[in-house]
């Protein structure tokens, strides 16, 4: 499964490396969005009301996944950013509206209070969308504060532990898939889980094909199902969006052969 993420502007996240309002173009946006899915091996998008809503008057989803992005309160740089409120779909609203699922980011931070609420609120989704049938995609990132910043454990016990914790939300993880990043020791990682996993993009960095091969190496791991990237496919450094998707759709393909 090849998605592309496209909710980061509803916690007000508008930026890439060394251009921090690369997001606020909304037709620019739209337009890389409808680039990326034109290439056949894009199954979708994963996105919030707004978005798909455009997406589909556009008329660019017909025969695709739309997974939508459920919690987005925890504003990119509030001091409340880690208590992550649902402020967009419901399981209920996704399943009205005919959708293939919902998405929830969950931000650990073992200091902040904050996190607990999301936890809840998390589990409460998983439990929610399973009863109707539906993905709950969970996409627990392990972080901790330095000064008034949030930064993002990429060690392996860090990831391992938030891949343990996602799993065990809610009633069954019957209906549960994880969103991670791409680890520098993917088995050690990938191994915490059975449950279907799917790599996430992340913030983008100063070579696309770095970030690419990246990808590449969990792939490769029995639960990996696919790809979710928004930003380093929609801005590429070099422009060309696609390019940058069908580079990251040969990998993947590479990826469930071996």
């Amino acid at each position: 499964m090849f998605l592309v993420a496209a909710d980061h502007t509803a916690r007000g996240a508008m930026g890439i490396p060394g251009d921090p309002n690369a997001m606020v173009n909304r037709r620019s946006l739209l337009e890389r969005l409808l680039i990326a899915l034109e290439n056949p091996a894009v199954d979708g998008v994963l996105g919030t009301p707004d978005v798909v809503e455009e997406l589909l008057l556009l008329g660019a989803l017909q025969n695709k996944i739309v997974i939508g992005s459920m919690n987005r309160g925890g504003l990119a740089g509030a001091d409340w950013e880690i208590d992550d409120r649902f402020t967009a779909y419901s399981a209920s609203a996704i399943a009205d509206l005919g959708l293939d699922g919902g998405k929830m980011l969950l931000r650990i931070v073992d200091n902040d209070a904050g996190t607990v609420p999301t936890l809840q609120a998390c589990a409460d989704a998983v439990t929610a969308l399973a009863a109707k049938g539906l993905m709950a995609m969970v996409e627990p990132l392990p972080y901790r504060r330095v000064g008034d910043k949030l930064q993002l454990l990429k060690d392996g016990p860090s990831l391992a532990r938030a891949t343990t914790v996602a799993s065990s939300l809610g009633e069954t993880s019957a209906y549960t898939w994880l969103k991670l990043p791409a680890p520098e020791d993917p088995d050690f990682v990938l191994d915490a889980t059975t449950l279907p996993t799917v790599v996430l993009g992340g913030v983008p960095g100063p070579s696309v094909e770095e970030d690419i091969a990246s990808w590449g190496r969990s792939l490769r791991h029995p639960v990996v199902r696919g790809l979710v990237v928004g930003r380093a496919l929609l801005y590429p450094p070099d422009g060309d969006v696609a390019g940058a998707v069908e580079a990251a759709a040969k990998v993947l393909r590479e990826g469930v052969k071996a």
